[in-house]
């Protein structure tokens, strides 16, 4: 046997190994099964609206819609429940209320989808122009086969607004339908009527839930609400497994439904469910919401614990816990604080004299100007003197030097002034005795020492 063979030999070993021990175990386990995708039914062929609804006239709708008949009239008191409140006849029958308004919109899409497909035969485009599958219904119901009715007609005011009237009945005289037979007729008229009862019967189960809620959950249904309290009531099972869920579980509760065929999923938004959409939260901002959500999970995980246990009859519990829920929404929502206005900072001054007194004066007494240099340039009045701002400066120094005085004149008349001023003085010290030299004829000329003191 060569390498090549060898090595097939193994892998066909191994893969055998693999398919009887490795993989025998996930295979007895869960499997995942692959969803098969929705296909969309054509609903026209059918004979009549109850061979595909089949709500209305069956039993448990009957036997529900006659106990709330019996239960409305009836005033219960919180005393009256003892135990578990799962064990109470009223409870089980909110609780199966509940279920019964999730299958009846499902009933009431089928029958709209039969309308549809019955009533595009005399007018296709009404569908796209009236979106709401209720007020589809009406408006078909209200028309018939004839067309004209929307000109004038004041019960389609009552479905419609003046600007969709304004287009249905531009866009009916343009149609290019065909009418319809009188078993058509019927046939739309039945399915008519039986969704108008249906809704009729589903808001009869929300008035009555929500009457009640207050006496099964009072402090749950004072927080989100009656109607959201008992549609999470009813998804978790009981009062007692919802008081038994976290919160962050009790939040995502009520996924939403699964939209119509043929529309955009992009504005589904994931892990949100009843208390998401309930009107405590939707009554804020957008990027508050999921936020808000959390906080009242929390806070209704509390209130259905306090419910379970038969306490707070009265709902002061719950009362509280709305009143921080609001306290906690308005802090959220408060503007940001003003920003403070910072002082300026201190200015660079320059290098200061950090001397002064006494000692700061004598030295700008010593050094400054005194009285004699103040009065050393002054000019006399009407005096013209020689200068640099002078225009002819070259002019009066050329005059100047012609009216100078010659040298030895000057020595002259220096000498007379001399000698009238020493004759005018007293003779006191050196000049005494240089007088006295003088009178004594030592010398006829003076000396020189008492000349320059003289002078």
């Amino acid at each position: 046997m060569s390498l090549a063979d060898e090595l097939l030999a193994d892998l066909e070993e191994a893969a055998d190994e693999g398919d009887d021990g490795l993989y025998g175990e996930e295979e007895e386990g869960e499997r995942l099964e692959d969803i098969p995708e929705e296909m969309e039914v054509d609903y026209s062929k059918a004979e009549s609206v109850s061979s595909i609804a089949k709500l209305r006239n069956s039993k448990p709708f009957s036997e529900i819609m006659d106990k709330i008949s019996m239960y409305s009239g009836k005033q219960r008191k919180n005393s009256e429940v003892s135990g578990p409140v799962e064990s109470d006849p009223e409870y089980r029958l909110i609780v199966a209320a509940n279920n019964l308004t999730v299958e009846i919109d499902n009933e009431l899409n089928i029958i709209y989808k039969f309308t549809r497909d019955k009533y595009s035969k005399r007018f296709p485009e009404l569908e796209s122009l009236v979106p709401d599958s209720l007020d589809y219904i009406r408006t078909v119901k209200e028309f018939g086969n004839n067309l004209e009715k929307c000109k004038t007609n004041e019960t389609l005011q009552q479905i419609l607004t003046n600007a969709t009237i304004m287009v249905v009945s531009v866009t009916a005289s343009t149609t290019q339908g065909s009418l319809l037979t009188e078993d058509e007729l019927k046939q739309l008229e039945e399915s008519c009527d039986m969704a108008l009862e249906l809704n009729q019967s589903k808001h009869r189960i929300y008035e009555y839930v929500e009457s009640k809620m207050s006496f099964i959950a009072p402090n749950l249904s004072i927080i989100v609400g009656a109607s959201t309290a008992a549609k999470i009531m009813g998804i978790a099972g009981g009062l007692t497994n919802l008081s038994k869920m976290p919160a962050c579980n009790l939040m995502l509760l009520g996924a939403q439904r699964r939209t119509l065929s043929g529309f955009s999923s992009a504005s589904l938004l994931p892990h949100t469910g009843y208390i998401y959409h309930c009107d405590v939260v939707q009554s804020l901002p957008p990027d508050l919401r999921r936020k808000a959500a959390r906080l009242v999970s929390a806070k209704c995980a509390l209130a259905s614990r306090v419910d379970s246990f038969h306490e707070s009859s009265v709902g002061k519990v719950g009362y509280d816990l709305k009143e921080e829920i609001e306290r906690k929404f308005d802090k959220w929502q408060e503007p940001p604080p003003v920003k403070q206005v910072k002082p300026l900072p201190a200015p660079l001054d320059g290098q200061r004299k950090k001397r002064g007194g006494r000692r700061y004066r004598k030295m700008k007494e010593r050094l400054g100007l005194t009285e004699i240099r103040k009065h050393a340039n002054r000019m006399t009045f009407a005096e013209v003197r020689p200068g640099l701002q002078s225009g002819s400066a070259g002019k009066e120094r050329q005059r100047t030097q012609n009216l100078q005085i010659p040298t030895e004149d000057l020595a002259e008349a220096e000498y007379d002034v001399r000698r009238k001023v020493h004759s005018q003085r007293p003779l006191l010290g050196n000049q005494l005795q240089c007088g006295v030299h003088s009178a004594s004829g030592v010398g006829d000329s003076e000396p020189t020492g008492c000349r320059e003191e003289g002078g």
